[in-house]
């Protein structure tokens, strides 16, 4: 059961619940934006890519786990109901999208992994074309082709050069990010946001922990100290606030926020993560945002803006979300 699909008694209660999830996806976005600039300085510090996504996962799926296990109590056959779900969004939302992330930045500077991971909400706009067989709707093209440019001018892609397995890692990143909303509509009471943010949070360090385990991954974690905004902290500070604060609001925000607003609103609100995650590198690492940048982040919430509006006007209900899974 997912919000998109409850009709309420009163159009001002839509309205609430709407501007609740937008706040939801906004808090999402910024949560998220934040974990960048502070785990950068770790890994030039020595931490391995490992070692920090173990942490941050762990931490933080053991932080929301109460709401997993109140689930589990509530209901026995909850993790054989849905263990379908929870682990498809550990192994995309959490750790796919991460991983793939990282690795296409391997290959290619990260302001166009960034473009081609954030490509998930018009992604999603495409599955909708394919699934209803009906196209978009002018607001929602227009708003889409707003925020690419703008996120174009956003990231600075100037001089990159073309390489095939980075652009498809990245894709596949967006294909994992586009995975985390529609998996995150799925939620509802039978299936508690917190609940799937906590287990698949898990499952990710899991992975990331087999991963590291067999060698895979480097797992390297010195005692370092870093520096923020001039001042020098030592390694826990930033990767206590990645994963206690950043990590775990952002996906429990996150998963609130779909059922209520739709993968496709959220997606596009997702952008404004890449604004936020600007305002943190100023902040903290003093890296200054030129003036095209602050143009791309305008048409950024332009493009927001439009798909909202389009998503007003949509009937009663509509969704894109792919049909329940059968329970055994």
């Amino acid at each position: 059961m997912t919000a998109t699909t409850t009709t309420l008694p009163q159009t001002g209660s839509i309205r609430r619940v709407s501007t609740a999830g937008l706040v939801m996806a906004v808090s999402s976005a910024l949560a998220f934006s934040s974990s960048g600039p502070l785990i950068k300085p770790l890994l030039e510090a020595g931490w391995s890519l490992g070692a920090a996504l173990l942490v941050r996962m762990g931490v933080s799926g053991l932080i929301l786990a109460p709401a997993l296990v109140l689930a589990m109590r509530r209901e026995r056959s909850f993790l054989r109901r849905h263990w379908r779900l929870i682990v498809g969004f550990g192994l995309t939302a959490v750790a796919g999208c991460q991983i793939l992330f990282f690795a296409a930045m391997q290959r290619m500077p990260v302001a166009v992994a960034l473009l081609i991971q954030y490509l998930a909400p018009v992604l999603l706009v495409g599955l909708a074309w394919v699934r209803t067989k009906r196209a978009p709707s002018r607001l929602v093209m227009v708003g889409s082709v707003v925020a690419m440019v703008g996120l174009v001018l956003v990231v600075d892609i100037s001089g990159a050069r073309f390489d095939l397995l980075g652009t498809l890692l990245a894709l596949g990143a967006a294909v994992c990010v586009g995975a985390y909303f529609l998996i995150s509509e799925r939620a509802g009471d039978d299936l508690p946001p917190l609940a799937l943010a906590s287990g698949g949070l898990l499952v990710g360090a899991v992975l990331m922990a087999v991963l590291c385990l067999s060698g895979i991954l480097p797992f390297q974690a010195p005692a370092v100290d870093v520096v923020l905004a001039g001042v020098t902290l030592p390694w826990f500070a930033p990767l206590l606030w990645v994963a206690a604060v950043a990590t775990t609001l952002g996906y429990a925000f996150g998963v609130m926020a779909v059922p209520r607003i739709g993968s496709r609103v959220a997606s596009f609100v997702g952008l404004s993560e890449v604004l936020f995650a600007l305002g943190f590198a100023w902040l903290l690492l003093g890296e200054v945002p030129a003036p095209v940048q602050f143009v791309g982040g305008a048409l950024i919430l332009v493009g927001v803006v439009l798909v909202r509006m389009d998503a007003e006007h949509a009937p009663t209900g509509e969704s894109i979300s792919p049909p329940a899974l059968p329970t055994p």
